[in-house]
């Protein structure tokens, strides 16, 4: 497992290069996140993808682990109010609900998540039946075999294999939950 980003470098994760560089609205588009879609976002950090979910979607369960995260999270999707619900927690042991979700979306995050067969399972239990499930990952840190490793979790849970990619930078696959 890969060490979590310190909340003292999160200034990598929300900084203007990054915003001219990263094409939020290709991964929301990618991800199937339209205007009446419940959002589930797994590692939301402080909010760099929260925030344009949240533009775009009804509502947006964030669940971030680190505390110092957590805090610059709640201050970037203030003005959301309600629509963001901030989840202080580890996603392998919080139970969002079953069926709440219509997608889940991982941006470089599930590779940092402890226990990911658990993780796995929540997630795949979150999902409405028809919902998309998008997972973002960083080649330098999730090789092929690890990611397929990823995808057969996925599987195992219930979800289809709908799309990959394998780019220079990123790793791309979105999952349909069927049953």
């Amino acid at each position: 497992m890969c060490e979590l980003c310190p909340s003292w470098l999160s200034f990598i994760l929300y900084n203007p290069v990054r915003k001219a560089l990263t094409d939020r609205k290709r991964v929301l588009d990618e991800s199937c996140i339209g205007p009446d879609s419940v959002v589930l976002e797994v590692g939301a950090g402080n909010g760099f993808f929260t925030e344009a979910i949240a533009e775009r979607a009804r509502k947006v369960y964030a669940v971030e682990l680190q505390h110092g995260m957590v805090n610059k999270l709640k201050k970037r999707v203030g003005r959301f109010g309600e629509k963001v619900h901030v989840v202080h927690n580890d996603i392998a042991i919080h139970d969002i609900g079953e069926g709440e979700a219509d997608v889940c979306l991982m941006y470089y995050s599930f590779h940092e998540v402890s226990d990911r067969k658990d993780a796995s399972l929540q997630i795949a239990r979150a999902l409405k039946p028809g919902g998309v499930l998008a997972i973002y990952e960083p080649t330098v840190e999730v090789n092929k075999p690890a990611m397929e490793k990823t995808l057969k979790m996925f599987v195992d849970a219930g979800l289809i294999i709908e799309a990959r990619l394998d780019g220079l930078f990123t790793r791309f696959a979105r999952l349909k939950k069927y049953r």
